[in-house]
C-alpha cells in the first residue's frame, strides 16, 4: 500500500481510466462536541463542502468524508464539524455516514512511528542504533541502516509493493482474501535492490521492519503497542488493526475499483500492508489522534521534534519520522496521506491546532493535487 503522493511518480498508482460521472449528491452533517463549530471551523465548512459535492458529483467519487476541527496548539478546547457527501453502496444507495469506518492506509505508519518514538524516549532503541543490532541478520546491509532511515525512508530499501501482485492498490481477484506473513513480504523485499542513484524513495519495506522491531523490544506485536500505547489512552474505540479480518466495520461507506464497471473491492486481507498500511479508522478518531501526537501529548518534546525533522523529496512534500509536512498559504501542515484499493485517506493538523481529516472512495482516477490541497487550504487555513 503505498503512500498517496497525488499527481507525482514516486509512490503514486494511476487509476483506471475515466468512467461516466457518478450519481447526485446526498449530504449529511452533524456537528460534533456538543455546541456551534468554531467561527473558523465555519468559515472553512463554507468553503470544503461544495468541493466536496464536486469530487462526488462531477470528479467520480462515490462517497466523501470530512472532519475539520479547531483548537489549541497542544489540542484542547477542540470544536469540530463532520460531513459526509455521496452514497453509502453505488447499488442500493443510502447516505453514507459522517461517523462511518473506512481503511486508512499509510496513515497506519504514523501510529507505528508514534510507537518507535515512545521507546525511543523509554530508552530501548535509539534513533541512530543500526537495525542490525536490534533485528541481526533480518536485513541486508543491516549495519549501514539506522532507525532513523526506517522511519524516514532513507533507508534505500526496495518496496516489495512495487512487485506484481504485492501492491494493496491494485485488484488482485481472489488473490485479496489471501494470509500473508511478515517475513513473506520482507523476502520479497529483499530479492531486488534499488539502484544507486542517491534519491529519497519511499518504501513499505521500512515500516515492516519496524512493525518487527516493535515486536522485538516489547514482546508484544506491533498492533498490540499500537493498541496499549494509543488507542486505549486516548479512547479511539472507533480504531482497528484487522490483522487477517478481511471486512470493514459498519457503518461504513463501500470502497471501489474501475474494471472497467465497478466492482465492490472493500472486503480483503490487509496483511499485505501491515505494519505498513492495515488499519482502519474514522475521521474523528484520526483527529484525535493527529491532535493528541502534534500537540505533545503522546511523545516527548525531543521526540516530537525529530519527527519533525524532514528529509527532501520530490514528491510534493518534506518526509519527517513518520510524518509528511506539507506547504500551505497559511504555513505547514503534518500528518499523512494513505491509499490503498477502494480509499483514500488525508489527516493533517496546522501548527495553529486546526485540523483536517479526508476520507475519499475514489471511482474512476485519484482527485489532483489542487483538488485536495485546494480543500486543505480551506479547511486548514479557514480561506472560504
Amino acid at each position: 500500500m503505498g503512500c498517496l503522493i497525488l499527481g507525482t511518480a514516486p509512490c503514486s498508482l494511476a487509476w483506471g481510466p475515466m468512467m461516466q460521472t457518478m450519481m447526485s449528491v446526498l449530504m449529511a452533517v452533524t456537528v460534533a462536541t456538543g455546541g456551534q463549530a468554531a467561527a473558523g471551523a465555519e468559515k472553512a465548512v463554507v468553503g470544503v463542502r461544495p468541493e466536496m459535492e464536486k469530487i462526488v458529483a462531477g470528479k467520480g467519487a462515490t462517497a466523501v468524508l470530512a472532519r475539520i476541527s479547531e483548537g489549541d496548539r497542544s489540542g484542547g478546547g477542540r470544536r469540530s464539524w463532520s460531513g459526509a457527501v455521496g452514497v453509502r453502496d453505488v447499488k442500493s444507495g443510502g447516505r453514507p455516514s459522517a461517523a462511518g469506518y473506512f481503511r486508512i492506509g499509510s496513515v497506519t505508519k504514523t501510529f507505528v512511528a508514534t510507537v518507535v518514538l515512545q521507546l525511543v524516549d523509554e530508552g530501548k532503541v535509539r534513533l541512530d542504533d543500526p537495525i542490525e543490532r536490534h533485528l541481526p541478520g533480518l536485513v541486508p546491509g543491516g549495519a549501514g541502516i539506522t532507525v532513523r532511515a526506517l522511519l524516514n525512508h532513507s533507508s534505500h530499501l526496495y518496496d516489495y509493493m512495487s512487485e506484481p501482485g504485492y501492491s494493496t492498490n491494485r485488484w488482485r481477484g481472489d488473490a485479496r482474501f489471501r494470509s500473508y506473513k511478515p517475513g513473506e513480504l520482507l523476502k520479497v523485499a529483499f530479492a531486488k535492490e534499488l539502484p544507486d542513484d542517491g534519491e529519497w524513495h519511499y518504501s513499505n519495506t521500512n515500516y515492516v521492519v519496524l512493525g518487527l522491531l516493535v515486536g522485538k523490544l516489547t514482546g508484544r506485536s506491533y498492533g498490540e503497542e499500537v493498541e496499549r500505547r494509543i488507542l486505549r489512552p486516548l479512547k479511539l474505540r472507533h480504531t482497528v488493526v484487522p490483522g487477517d479480518r478481511a471486512g470493514v466495520p459498519s457503518p461504513h461507506a463501500k470502497g471501489y475499483e474501475p474494471m472497467p464497471r465497478l466492482v465492490d473491492a472493500t472486503r480483503m486481507n490487509p496483511s499485505l500492508d501491515w505494519a505498513a498500511g492495515e488499519m482502519i479508522s474514522t475521521t474523528a478518531d484520526l483527529e484525535r489522534f493527529m491532535s493528541a501526537l502534534l500537540g505533545g501529548k503522546l511523545t516527548s518534546a525531543a521526540s516530537l521534534r525529530a519527527m519533525k525533522t524532514t528529509v527532501k523529496t520530490k514528491a510534493g512534500f518534506a518526509y519527517g519520522l513518520g510524518l509528511q509536512a506539507y506547504p500551505l498559504p497559511c504555513g505547514t501542515v503534518w500528518g499523512h496521506s494513505g491509499e490503498l484499493i477502494g480509499y483514500m485517506t488525508f489527516a493533517f493538523r496546522s501548527d495553529a491546532g486546526r485540523s483536517m481529516v479526508l476520507s475519499i472512495n475514489p471511482s474512476t482516477r485519484n482527485p489532483s493535487t489542487e483538488e485536495v490541497m485546494g480543500i486543505a487550504a480551506k479547511a486548514l487555513c479557514g480561506r472560504s
